[in-house]
Protein backbone atom coordinates (compact mmCIF):
# COMPACT_ATOMS: atom_id res chain seq x y z
CA UNK A 1 0.00 0.00 0.00
CA UNK A 2 3.01 2.66 1.00
CA UNK A 3 4.39 1.29 -2.54
CA UNK A 4 1.52 2.37 -4.67
CA UNK A 5 1.24 5.58 -2.59
CA UNK A 6 4.70 6.58 -3.21
CA UNK A 7 4.24 5.34 -7.04
CA UNK A 8 1.28 7.52 -6.98
CA UNK A 9 3.37 10.66 -5.99
CA UNK A 10 5.72 9.92 -9.09
CA UNK A 11 2.45 11.73 -11.31
CA UNK A 12 2.33 14.84 -9.30
CA UNK A 13 4.89 16.52 -11.17
CA UNK A 14 7.28 19.62 -10.58
CA UNK A 15 3.97 21.97 -8.91
CA UNK A 16 2.29 19.27 -7.26
CA UNK A 17 5.87 18.68 -5.68
CA UNK A 18 6.69 22.18 -4.85
CA UNK A 19 2.98 22.56 -2.75
CA UNK A 20 3.57 18.96 -1.01
CA UNK A 21 7.15 20.58 0.40
CA UNK A 22 5.13 23.60 1.47
CA UNK A 23 2.62 22.00 3.28
CA UNK A 24 5.07 19.71 4.94
CA UNK A 25 7.39 22.67 5.27
CA UNK A 26 4.77 24.75 6.96
CA UNK A 27 3.94 22.08 9.44
CA UNK A 28 7.94 21.57 10.51
CA UNK A 29 8.00 25.23 11.08
CA UNK A 30 4.74 25.19 12.76
CA UNK A 31 5.82 22.68 15.35
CA UNK A 32 9.00 23.99 15.74
CA UNK A 33 7.19 27.36 16.93
CA UNK A 34 4.97 25.60 19.09
CA UNK A 35 7.90 23.93 20.96
CA UNK A 36 9.80 27.32 21.18
CA UNK A 37 7.01 29.20 22.71
CA UNK A 38 6.05 26.61 24.58
CA UNK A 39 9.39 26.29 26.03
CA UNK A 40 9.92 29.86 26.50
CA UNK A 41 7.08 30.32 28.96
CA UNK A 42 8.22 27.21 30.76
CA UNK A 43 11.42 28.82 31.59
CA UNK A 44 9.73 31.82 32.92
CA UNK A 45 7.51 29.67 34.93
CA UNK A 46 10.45 28.36 36.44
CA UNK A 47 12.47 31.90 36.78
CA UNK A 48 8.94 32.72 38.80
CA UNK A 49 8.75 29.78 40.96
CA UNK A 50 12.59 30.00 42.13
CA UNK A 51 11.64 33.48 43.50
CA UNK A 52 8.63 33.37 45.64
CA UNK A 53 10.37 35.95 48.19
CA UNK A 54 8.84 39.15 48.96
CA UNK A 55 12.35 40.21 47.49
CA UNK A 56 12.30 38.48 44.22
CA UNK A 57 15.87 38.32 41.89
CA UNK A 58 14.20 36.98 38.37
CA UNK A 59 16.71 36.57 35.45
CA UNK A 60 13.82 37.44 32.51
CA UNK A 61 14.42 41.09 32.60
CA UNK A 62 9.92 41.16 31.84
CA UNK A 63 9.11 39.74 35.37
CA UNK A 64 11.17 42.12 36.74
CA UNK A 65 9.17 44.72 35.20
CA UNK A 66 5.83 43.72 35.96
CA UNK A 67 7.20 43.55 39.54
CA UNK A 68 8.06 47.14 39.31
CA UNK A 69 4.94 48.20 37.57
CA UNK A 70 3.16 46.80 40.00
CA UNK A 71 4.61 48.32 42.85
CA UNK A 72 4.49 51.77 40.89
CA UNK A 73 0.79 50.72 40.72
CA UNK A 74 0.43 50.19 44.32
CA UNK A 75 1.89 53.75 45.30
CA UNK A 76 -0.01 55.75 43.18
CA UNK A 77 -3.65 53.98 43.44
CA UNK A 78 -3.15 53.08 47.03
CA UNK A 79 -4.28 49.83 47.23
CA UNK A 80 -6.61 49.20 43.71
CA UNK A 81 -3.72 47.44 41.83
CA UNK A 82 -5.01 45.34 38.51
CA UNK A 83 -2.61 42.83 38.30
CA UNK A 84 -4.14 41.36 35.05
CA UNK A 85 -3.83 44.07 33.06
CA UNK A 86 -0.26 44.81 34.49
CA UNK A 87 0.51 41.39 33.39
CA UNK A 88 -0.91 41.41 29.96
CA UNK A 89 0.69 45.40 29.07
CA UNK A 90 3.82 43.69 29.81
CA UNK A 91 3.28 40.57 27.59
CA UNK A 92 2.22 42.77 24.79
CA UNK A 93 5.38 45.12 25.24
CA UNK A 94 8.37 42.47 25.80
CA UNK A 95 6.63 39.35 24.41
CA UNK A 96 5.75 40.42 20.97
CA UNK A 97 7.70 37.55 19.41
CA UNK A 98 6.11 34.58 21.54
CA UNK A 99 2.54 36.22 21.30
CA UNK A 100 2.95 36.38 16.96
CA UNK A 101 4.51 32.78 17.45
CA UNK A 102 1.56 31.69 19.16
CA UNK A 103 -0.74 33.33 16.47
CA UNK A 104 1.21 31.17 13.66
CA UNK A 105 1.00 28.46 15.80
CA UNK A 106 -3.02 28.80 15.53
CA UNK A 107 -3.27 30.02 12.22
CA UNK A 108 -0.77 27.08 10.76
CA UNK A 109 -3.89 24.73 10.90
CA UNK A 110 -6.12 27.08 8.50
CA UNK A 111 -2.98 27.96 6.30
CA UNK A 112 -2.04 23.71 5.92
CA UNK A 113 -6.11 23.16 4.85
CA UNK A 114 -6.27 26.28 2.33
CA UNK A 115 -2.20 25.19 0.86
CA UNK A 116 -4.35 21.66 -0.14
CA UNK A 117 -7.42 23.20 -1.34
CA UNK A 118 -4.64 25.71 -3.83
CA UNK A 119 -2.90 22.10 -5.24
CA UNK A 120 -6.27 20.65 -5.18
CA UNK A 121 -8.04 23.72 -7.94
CA UNK A 122 -4.51 23.79 -9.40
CA UNK A 123 -4.36 20.03 -10.23
CA UNK A 124 -8.25 19.92 -11.24
CA UNK A 125 -7.58 22.72 -13.64
CA UNK A 126 -4.72 21.20 -15.16
CA UNK A 127 -6.42 18.08 -15.77
CA UNK A 128 -9.89 19.76 -17.23
CA UNK A 129 -7.26 21.70 -19.47
CA UNK A 130 -5.73 18.87 -20.64
CA UNK A 131 -8.91 16.67 -21.90
CA UNK A 132 -10.61 19.84 -23.50
CA UNK A 133 -7.47 20.61 -25.86
CA UNK A 134 -7.53 16.30 -26.03
CA UNK A 135 -11.64 16.24 -27.27
CA UNK A 136 -10.67 19.32 -29.54
CA UNK A 137 -7.27 17.85 -31.22
CA UNK A 138 -7.90 16.83 -34.92
CA UNK A 139 -7.22 13.14 -35.03
CA UNK A 140 -6.24 12.72 -38.42
CA UNK A 141 -3.69 9.41 -38.39
CA UNK A 142 -5.07 6.70 -35.95
CA UNK A 143 -1.11 5.76 -34.69
CA UNK A 144 -0.96 9.54 -34.00
CA UNK A 145 -4.28 10.04 -32.62
CA UNK A 146 -3.49 6.92 -29.99
CA UNK A 147 -0.09 8.73 -28.82
CA UNK A 148 -2.00 11.96 -28.30
CA UNK A 149 -4.77 10.37 -26.74
CA UNK A 150 -2.16 8.17 -24.19
CA UNK A 151 -0.24 11.83 -23.56
CA UNK A 152 -3.09 13.37 -23.01
CA UNK A 153 -4.65 11.15 -20.62
CA UNK A 154 -1.36 10.83 -18.96
CA UNK A 155 -1.27 14.65 -18.32
CA UNK A 156 -5.00 14.40 -17.20
CA UNK A 157 -4.29 12.08 -14.68
CA UNK A 158 -1.22 13.95 -13.79
CA UNK A 159 -3.26 16.89 -13.19
CA UNK A 160 -6.02 14.78 -11.14
CA UNK A 161 -3.20 13.38 -9.18
CA UNK A 162 -2.27 16.82 -8.20
CA UNK A 163 -5.63 17.82 -7.18
CA UNK A 164 -5.88 14.65 -4.47
CA UNK A 165 -1.97 14.47 -3.49
CA UNK A 166 -2.05 18.28 -2.24
CA UNK A 167 -5.37 17.95 -0.91
CA UNK A 168 -4.70 14.37 1.12
CA UNK A 169 -1.16 16.00 2.25
CA UNK A 170 -2.86 19.25 3.49
CA UNK A 171 -5.75 17.55 5.41
CA UNK A 172 -3.20 15.22 7.18
CA UNK A 173 -0.63 17.97 8.13
CA UNK A 174 -4.23 20.17 9.34
CA UNK A 175 -4.73 16.82 11.51
CA UNK A 176 -1.28 16.39 12.69
CA UNK A 177 -0.69 20.14 13.88
CA UNK A 178 -4.64 20.07 15.52
CA UNK A 179 -2.95 17.07 17.89
CA UNK A 180 -0.03 19.29 18.15
CA UNK A 181 -1.75 22.23 19.58
CA UNK A 182 -3.74 20.02 21.95
CA UNK A 183 -0.35 18.35 23.63
CA UNK A 184 2.18 20.62 22.93
CA UNK A 185 0.10 24.23 23.58
CA UNK A 186 1.88 27.48 23.84
CA UNK A 187 -1.51 29.43 24.63
CA UNK A 188 -2.00 27.21 27.83
CA UNK A 189 1.45 27.78 28.97
CA UNK A 190 1.02 31.45 28.58
CA UNK A 191 -2.30 31.01 30.67
CA UNK A 192 -0.60 29.11 33.31
CA UNK A 193 2.05 31.43 33.55
CA UNK A 194 -0.03 34.33 33.79
CA UNK A 195 -2.23 32.84 36.46
CA UNK A 196 0.93 32.03 38.70
CA UNK A 197 2.34 35.57 37.95
CA UNK A 198 -1.12 37.08 39.10
CA UNK A 199 -1.29 34.92 42.02
CA UNK A 200 2.67 35.72 43.19
CA UNK A 201 2.19 39.83 42.29
CA UNK A 202 -1.40 39.69 44.87
CA UNK A 203 -0.41 37.12 47.70
CA UNK A 204 3.46 38.28 47.83
CA UNK A 205 4.54 41.08 46.76
CA UNK A 206 1.36 43.76 46.90
CA UNK A 207 0.36 41.81 50.15
CA UNK A 208 3.87 42.75 51.71
CA UNK A 209 3.78 46.09 50.39
CA UNK A 210 1.05 47.11 51.83
CA UNK A 211 2.09 45.69 55.44
CA UNK A 212 4.93 47.84 55.48
CA UNK A 213 2.87 51.14 54.29
CA UNK A 214 0.11 50.47 57.06
CA UNK A 215 3.05 49.84 59.74
CA UNK A 216 4.67 53.21 58.25
CA UNK A 217 1.38 55.02 57.97
CA UNK A 218 0.41 54.08 61.27
CA UNK A 219 1.31 56.55 63.33
CA UNK A 220 0.61 59.38 60.83
CA UNK A 221 -2.96 57.93 61.03
CA UNK A 222 -3.17 58.76 64.87
CA UNK A 223 -0.98 62.09 64.72
CA UNK A 224 -3.90 63.03 61.73
CA UNK A 225 -6.47 61.91 63.73
CA UNK A 226 -5.62 63.75 67.16
CA UNK A 227 -4.95 66.95 64.83
CA UNK A 228 -8.57 66.26 63.82
CA UNK A 229 -9.79 66.16 67.10
CA UNK A 230 -8.17 69.03 68.14
CA UNK A 231 -9.41 71.00 65.14
CA UNK A 232 -13.03 69.89 66.00
CA UNK A 233 -12.61 70.75 69.59
CA UNK A 234 -11.41 74.20 68.72
CA UNK A 235 -14.38 74.90 66.59
CA UNK A 236 -16.41 73.87 69.41
CA UNK A 237 -14.68 75.90 71.93
CA UNK A 238 -14.91 79.04 69.19
CA UNK A 239 -18.91 78.09 68.72
CA UNK A 240 -19.44 78.42 72.91
CA UNK A 241 -17.78 81.70 72.85
CA UNK A 242 -19.88 83.23 70.61
CA UNK A 243 -22.93 81.27 71.95
CA UNK A 244 -21.89 83.58 75.42
CA UNK A 245 -21.80 86.74 73.45
CA UNK A 246 -25.23 86.11 72.16
CA UNK A 247 -26.39 85.67 75.65
CA UNK A 248 -25.21 88.58 76.99
CA UNK A 249 -26.38 91.04 74.39
CA UNK A 250 -29.80 89.54 74.81
CA UNK A 251 -29.51 89.87 78.83
CA UNK A 252 -28.47 93.41 78.60
CA UNK A 253 -31.21 94.30 76.01
CA UNK A 254 -34.01 92.36 78.81
CA UNK A 255 -32.49 94.64 81.10
CA UNK A 256 -33.31 97.32 79.17
CA UNK A 257 -36.87 96.13 78.43
CA UNK A 258 -37.28 95.80 82.64
CA UNK A 259 -36.14 99.56 83.40
CA UNK A 260 -38.20 100.56 80.54
CA UNK A 261 -41.31 98.36 81.78
CA UNK A 262 -40.77 100.23 85.34
CA UNK A 263 -40.68 103.44 84.30
CA UNK A 264 -43.84 102.48 82.40
CA UNK A 265 -45.91 101.18 85.22
CA UNK A 266 -44.93 103.75 87.53
CA UNK A 267 -45.86 106.40 84.96
CA UNK A 268 -49.26 104.97 84.18
CA UNK A 269 -50.02 104.79 88.24
CA UNK A 270 -49.57 108.58 88.63
CA UNK A 271 -51.45 109.07 85.39
CA UNK A 272 -54.25 106.31 87.83
CA UNK A 273 -53.63 108.42 91.26
CA UNK A 274 -53.91 111.50 88.78
CA UNK A 275 -57.14 109.86 87.53
CA UNK A 276 -59.10 109.56 90.68
CA UNK A 277 -57.95 112.53 92.12
CA UNK A 278 -59.82 114.03 89.42
CA UNK A 279 -63.05 112.02 89.88
CA UNK A 280 -62.99 112.71 93.26
CA UNK A 281 -63.00 116.72 93.43
CA UNK A 282 -65.52 116.44 90.36
CA UNK A 283 -68.12 113.93 92.67
CA UNK A 284 -70.96 116.58 93.87
CA UNK A 285 -71.63 116.58 97.65
CA UNK A 286 -74.97 115.64 100.14
CA UNK A 287 -77.67 117.85 100.01
CA UNK A 288 -79.26 118.83 103.53
CA UNK A 289 -82.82 119.02 103.89
CA UNK A 290 -85.23 121.72 106.12
CA UNK A 291 -86.79 121.42 109.61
Amino acid sequence: MLEDFVESLSLVGLRGGLIILLILGLLACAIAVAVVVRRRYMSLARDLRRNQGSTPTFESSVLTQVVRDALDALAVHSGDVNSQAIIECNFQTHLKGLLMGERFVKASVGLLIILGLIGTFLGLTLSIGQLVGLVSADMGDAALATQSLTAGLTEALSGMSIAFSTSLFGIMAAVVMTFVNVFISAADARMTLAAELESFLDHTILANAKGQSGAGLGMNQVVTSFGRAVSQLDEAVTRFETSLHTFAGNTRDFGEFNHHLKDNIQRMSLAFSDLKAALIADRPGPTRRGP
